[in-house]
């Protein structure tokens, strides 16, 4: 009787003006290869995260993707483009976040 555990980013959509990327990933849990359960968690992942300063200066910091999966990584390098992240960072400005 063995049990496994597998997790499966299955599916990626890439939502929005600004390109955020929503990750799924299953976790399915198997008993001698017969699967007993499948559950779902979701991540979002935004090109740009802004901090305002005291100053009333910005800090703007690009996302940190380096410990994606590497079609996540290939995603945001492909549509987090400088236009994209520019325009976020100036929406981020615009909300006062």
């Amino acid at each position: 009787m063995a049990i496994t555990k597998e997790l499966t980013e299955d599916k990626i959509e890439i939502v929005g003006d600004y390109k955020s990327i929503q990750v799924r990933t299953a976790t399915v849990i198997k008993e001698d290869g017969v699967e007993l359960t499948r559950s779902f968690s979701r991540k979002v992942l935004d090109c740009v995260s802004s901090v305002k300063n005291a100053d009333d200066s910005w800090t703007h910091t690009d996302t940190d993707i380096s410990g994606e999966s590497t079609e996540v990584q290939g995603i945001a390098s492909a549509v987090w483009t400088t236009t994209v992240k520019n325009a976020k960072k100036a929406a981020n400005e615009n909300a006062g976040i």
